[in-house]
């Protein structure tokens, strides 16, 4: 595909780029953590696939979507960077799964068992495992997706068990705050259950949790993926 960014927005995107790395070193520096431990996911919803590549044109891979048609979409337009890693992050209706299961490389948004059994279940043959990151709902809001804490144990023997499945840790979406005691409680509960499943599942190694309002208090509490999009895409259409 040809670019259709102005020159002046892609050197934002690539300076914006820039900043977001600076502040996951900075916050694993102050908690004495290597950066390199810490991925960044940027997070394109909404946003063109030459927002994208742009971000691609700075060695940035990993790259976060939501919403299903559209992201398939902009998986397609790109499918000559077959390096890039697409993760879905969104709610999953279970009339999309068969587009999820065949477009991604992970998914973090795994809340309930049929939702899994229908990803194990049409994952392409030709295509590797399916990367999944169980949701957690943390703060235990009624409206907000993720599977509650009691329920995790299950629901991860029931992914471990999925054979085109595997199970690679937790993400969550905590209620939104600013008190950075309260963001920290919730992160270091799912880093509480992330310790103990990591016992059972010695292949998980991801704990996605952090966003752009609450990205040091994540790493502060051992996030080794943080998901940022408007502080390096601009705001949201």
């Amino acid at each position: 595909m040809t670019p259709q960014l102005t020159d002046n927005y892609m050197v934002t995107i690539a300076e914006r780029l820039k900043s977001a790395y600076a502040r996951i070193a900075l916050a694993a520096k102050k908690n004495n953590r290597n950066e390199q431990d810490v991925c960044l996911l940027a997070v394109s919803k909404t946003k063109p696939a030459d927002f994208i590549l742009a971000a691609y044109q700075q060695g940035h891979r990993e790259f976060g979507e939501s919403y299903v048609q559209e992201a398939v979409d902009k998986v397609t337009q790109l499918a000559d960077y077959s390096d890039i890693v697409w993760h879905f992050i969104g709610p999953i209706q279970s009339n999309k799964t068969a587009l999820v299961a065949t477009h991604f490389d992970w998914v973090q948004s795994i809340d309930r068992e049929k939702i899994a059994k229908r990803l194990n279940d049409q994952r392409p043959d030709a295509r590797a495992p399916l990367n999944v990151l169980i949701q957690v709902n943390i703060s235990l809001e009624e409206a907000k997706s993720g599977c509650h804490p009691d329920a995790l144990p299950a629901l991860a023997k029931f992914v471990d068990d999925c054979p085109n499945l595997v199970l690679r840790g937790l993400m969550t979406i905590p209620e939104k705050t600013d008190d950075t005691q309260q963001q920290m409680q919730y992160f270091e509960q799912l880093r509480a259950c992330f310790d103990r499943l990591k016992s059972q599942y010695p292949q998980i190694d991801t704990l996605s949790m952090g966003m752009s309002g609450d990205v040091e208090a994540a790493i502060a509490a051992g996030s080794t993926m943080v998901r940022i999009g408007t502080d390096i895409f601009g705001q949201r259409s």
